[in-house]
């Protein structure tokens, strides 16, 4: 298969992943309040593997945004912490336990404003700095951990 075939496919399986993994959370209301429990977070190891992880988790995250009626600042805002963890996800790829760190610095840093402003969540920026925190560390350091293990298992099979 064509290489930039390769990568798209790959970028857009990701994001399928991203979308169908945020909608189920969706459903079963572990994304709504403070502290969020998105699944999909975990994915954000897989820039480890692949570059193709990047582009498709932004574009994954950016559709479970419009798709689950998101403000728009989330839909922006969101997406964008996304974007910037995959990237630091993908520099930090040689040194498996820091690849989850950059998405959740993101999301602490920017997703509290997104809450306070967007929804109107009563509450203050720090504690919800520290909400969101521990929903990404759950998500994205815990689950993300245990996919990256998975995954490594087999990713000549899956990346080679």
């Amino acid at each position: 298969m064509n290489r930039n075939l390769r990568f798209l496919c790959r970028g857009a399986l990701i994001a399928a992943l991203y979308v169908v993994l945020t909608w189920l959370c969706s459903l079963v209301g572990l994304d709504k309040g403070v502290i969020q429990m998105r699944l999909s977070e975990a994915l954000c190891v897989l820039p480890a593997f692949t570059g193709a992880a990047v582009p498709g988790l932004f574009a994954g995250c950016l559709l479970a945004n419009l798709l689950t009626g998101s403000a728009l600042p989330d839909i922006i805002f969101g997406s964008l912490a996304t974007l910037i963890g995959a990237l630091g996800a993908y520099a930090l790829r040689k040194n498996k336990w820091l690849v989850p760190l950059p998405t959740v610095l993101a999301n602490v840093l920017i997703i509290p404003p997104v809450l306070r402003f967007a929804y109107g969540v009563e509450g203050t920026i720090p504690y919800f700095m520290l909400t969101v925190g521990i929903g990404e560390v759950i998500s994205a350091y815990i689950c993300g951990m245990l996919l990256y293990a998975a995954v490594n298992l087999r990713k000549a099979q899956l990346f080679g």
